[in-house]
């Protein structure tokens, strides 16, 4: 990893990113397209080290409470925050200065912060978001090799909602000819309903691609399902957008089984929610089941 001064953290939309780049390894990352000028090795994390001074000014100076959100494009809980905490740093800042927290990660290093999670929520409110993609459990650590698997994500999940803290899964992407099946849906959202998330965003079955993220997706079917480039090649060619063959019948199912049991399942509704902050200070949480 490297550091670098930031010349300021906070974007338009009230996010923030602490790192660029990441060591979990996904072989889908968007986060590797070439659009987003990541011009380092993208294992090589850039460490954006006075962005808790930055948080606070920019905190400091804001007129009105809002939700920062964190984990979009870089994982908050990277292996590099263990020893540099600086995501627990940003987050004594954002529960000193009461306002909200929408934070993304796939990591279970999130629960160190837990405290901090639940007094944020308890003052204003904190929404944690996991990604989870991949049922097998198997198949999760070649897709996603340098983190913990799905079926420890859920146990997060359980333990959130456990301490009061909402949550809210985005089941994405889903890889054509790899886990976009029936079996795989059902076991995600299984784990969605025992675990009584908020809501779940799912952008459909499939992926997307572009220059830079897909070389590496390639390079990792090579490696991992042989033959499958070539069929991603006659299939979709250089298309961005890969949509399953299996979209229709799986998107039906996953809205059904969401609506079944009151998840928020409309993209346009989870991120309302995700942005909504409680303006009163006597915010009532919504009733988690």
């Amino acid at each position: 990893m490297h550091f670098v001064d930031a010349k300021g953290i906070l974007s338009a939309q009230n996010g923030i990113n602490l790192y660029r780049g990441c060591t979990h390894g996904c072989i889908y990352c968007d986060s590797r397209s070439r659009c987003y000028q990541i011009n380092h090795a993208f294992e090589d994390i850039e460490v954006k080290q006075n962005a808790p001074q930055l948080l606070e000014k920019a905190l400091r100076s804001k007129r009105k409470k809002c939700m920062i959100g964190t984990g979009a494009m870089c994982d908050p809980y990277m292996h590099c925050e263990e020893q540099l905490g600086l995501t627990r740093r940003c987050l004594e800042i954002i529960d000193r200065y009461g306002f909200g927290l929408a934070i993304q990660t796939k990591s279970d290093r999130i629960l160190r912060d837990l405290d901090l999670l639940k007094s944020i929520n308890e003052k204003s409110k904190c929404v944690v978001q996991m990604t989870l993609t991949t049922y097998d459990e198997e198949l999760c650590k070649i897709l996603e090799p340098n983190v913990c698997t799905t079926g420890r994500r859920f146990e997060v999940l359980q333990i959130m909602h456990e301490n009061g803290i909402p949550t809210v899964v985005w089941l994405s992407p889903i890889l054509p000819f790899i886990n976009d099946t029936r079996e795989n849906l059902e076991g995600i959202l299984d784990y969605c309903i025992r675990a009584r998330v908020h809501g779940v965003i799912c952008f459909g079955i499939g992926m997307t691609l572009r220059e830079g993220d897909r070389e590496y997706y390639y390079a990792a079917l090579d490696k991992h399902f042989p033959g499958l480039r070539e069929k991603y090649h006659r299939k979709y060619g250089y298309a961005y957008e890969i949509t399953s063959d299996h979209h229709g019948e799986l998107i039906k199912l996953f809205h059904a089984r969401c609506a079944e049991h009151g998840m928020i399942h409309e993209v346009g509704k989870v991120f309302d929610y995700l942005h909504e902050f409680p303006e009163n200070k006597g915010y009532e949480q919504l009733t988690l089941f």
